[in-house]
């Protein structure tokens, strides 16, 4: 995905808020972690047009990338909307991927129609550390899969989620990042150029700033 096209998207999310910037009133975030961006991509499912964006911009990255592709995978929960979407525009069959199996009926950790070495695209709403991400790319390899690689709408870009990535061997390709999305914000008009400073200390460092 180009410059100019991650810039496009990331414009999307702000309008619509589902990207938040609070440098001055820090968020904080599931893990403990303060940080002067939130966001939910799943805002973008009531939007009408940020929608259709979104799932025609995966159609192009998986179809330029991934023309092999046989099946789809969301994670769930966030991405099972998007991938549904991006399945529906392609023609492709769906399944989606839990962050553990169920404790109950048939204890399925990945649901839907699938079979061993079918090849596998990963759908994701948000990238942070990657942790939960790679998840879902071990359940579908443990059962067989080939997994092609992942699309995601945001990341942010940390250094970690960069080393767990290469260390899975699993290729991550995103609509936008947070490199475009800041310098967005700032053309814009929704951070100053103080603010922008804060925003690019807060992602060197996330697991300690301000604390």
């Amino acid at each position: 995905m180009n410059t100019n096209h991650k810039r496009e998207i990331a414009r999307s999310l702000l309008e619509i808020e589902a990207v938040k910037l609070s440098p001055d009133k820090p968020f904080t975030w599931a893990s403990g972690w303060h940080s002067p961006i939130y966001c939910d991509n799943r805002k973008t499912l009531s939007y009408p047009r940020v929608r259709k964006q979104i799932y025609k911009s995966f159609a192009n990255i998986i179809t330029a990338l991934y023309p092999e592709a046989d099946i789809l995978a969301g994670v769930a929960t966030g991405a099972i909307a998007h991938g549904v979407l991006v399945a529906e525009q392609m023609g492709l069959p769906f399944i989606y991927v839990r962050s553990a199996a169920k404790d109950h009926g048939l204890a399925n950790q990945i649901e839907g129609s699938y079979k061993p070495g079918d090849k596998v695209v990963v759908v994701e709403d948000l990238v942070s550390t990657g942790g939960s991400s790679l998840k879902a790319v071990e359940a579908l390899r443990g059962a067989g899969c080939e997994v092609l690689g992942m699309t995601a709408i945001f990341t942010y870009g940390f250094a970690e989620a960069a080393k767990r990535f290469e260390a899975a061997g699993c290729r991550l390709d995103t609509l936008s990042d947070y490199e475009a999305l800041i310098e967005e914000a700032l053309e814009c008009g929704y951070v100053s150029a103080d603010e922008l400073a804060t925003l690019k200390e807060w992602r060197t460092c996330p697991d300690t700033w301000r604390r």
